[in-house]
């Protein structure tokens, strides 16, 4: 098996972190499973080695990842900005994890460069931005930012601290939810890794359960209603899309992370290829697009989107009044279909 992280690197990680007395753990806005996954994992790591850390999100994670937020609290910045900004300031390392650029931790980004910490990337996301961080550790081909840290776990744990049950189970949700329950996205070193994990005593139905079952009333009336109003099928280009409005949401009393895995939906459906899904903010729309075949989202998000990601898992944002959304998708798909097919992986070229 490909060994993912190389000899300077796992010498460099342990260096900053052993030598740090006050540790920032941060990921993107709008964290999903293997975001937070990420964080948790990483504190709990620290922490076994006797190092203070503190958790800092751009904004909520949905509700259903609760049960990985159980000891410490994270802190929110939307919710507290000033003393999220003094931690900042006084932190002599930030680890970034899961997200490729500053721009993703949104209101953050000023904050976290202007701090004078060490700053650690830690990702699986394509074109790190290399001008911010200390040291980085980027490999797009493992299945998540959780298996990435797994590695690197596995590399200094006889020196620093053994993986707990705390650290496999966070370890394990951020996996699963990114792989979407290993669908995607998945090697042999994914699978290798959750057997490691799963002798380390993580119950794999339960985290299946709170991950993947769990929801409220109003999150599956919300999946019925998407399903039977709100998918698209376009056959001409074997794509579907959903578009969702703030006032849709909030009629089913929507929180955040109810959407999560609706833009998979579609993909179940025989001879549908690539799905998008387009949720109303007070802002923007944001923008999710996935793909099982040779096309590349990544490509048509970076095109249309103002985003990216992998070739098959992708998101953005547009500025566009909200019931133009799916007009505006079908034209990008037209435009640009036979730019994003065929594409090579990115596995393929490296």
């Amino acid at each position: 098996m490909k060994r993912y992280i190389d000899n300077d690197s796992v010498r460099e990680f342990r260096r900053l972190v052993t030598k740090a007395g006050n540790v920032l753990i941060i990921s993107h806005i709008n964290p999903d499973g293997d975001a937070v996954g990420s964080v948790s994992a990483v504190k709990s790591y620290l922490f076994a080695m006797g190092i203070h850390s503190t958790v800092i999100l751009p904004n909520r994670y949905p509700d259903y990842l609760e049960f990985l937020d159980n000891k410490d609290p994270f802190k929110i910045y939307s919710e507290n900005p000033s003393e999220i900004i003094k931690l900042a300031d006084s932190a002599d390392l930030i680890i970034a994890v899961d997200f490729n650029k500053l721009e993703r931790v949104d209101e953050l980004e000023s904050h976290i460069l202007s701090s004078k910490a060490d700053k650690i990337l830690i990702d699986h996301h394509p074109h790190p931005d290399r001008e911010s961080f200390s040291l980085i550790i980027s490999q797009t081909e493992v299945s998540s930012t959780c298996e990435l840290l797994f590695w690197l776990f596995k590399e200094i744990e006889d020196e620093c601290g053994k993986i707990d049950k705390d650290v496999a189970v966070s370890l394990y949700t951020g996996m699963m939810t990114d792989t979407n329950n290993f669908s995607n996205s998945v090697s042999s070193s994914t699978f290798l890794m959750a057997s490691d994990l799963l002798d380390r005593g993580v119950d794999k139905e339960y985290l299946q359960h709170m991950v993947f079952g769990g929801f409220s009333v109003s999150r599956m009336r919300l999946m019925g209603h998407v399903l039977l109003n709100k998918m698209v099928i376009i056959p001409d280009y074997c794509a579907s899309y959903i578009v969702l409005t703030k006032k849709e949401m909030e009629s089913f009393g929507f929180s955040e992370g109810d959407s999560e895995g609706f833009v998979n939906m579609p993909l179940n459906i025989k001879g549908v290829n690539i799905a998008a899904l387009f949720t109303e903010t007070d802002s923007h729309i944001r923008v999710s697009l996935r793909s099982t075949d040779d096309f590349s989202v990544n490509r048509l998000s970076a095109l249309h989107f103002n985003g990216g990601g992998h070739e098959r898992a992708a998101g953005g944002k547009l500025y566009i009044p909200v019931e133009k959304a799916g007009e505006y998708f079908e034209k990008s798909l037209r435009e640009s279909f036979l730019l994003c097919k065929g594409v090579k992986t990115e596995k393929s070229q490296e």
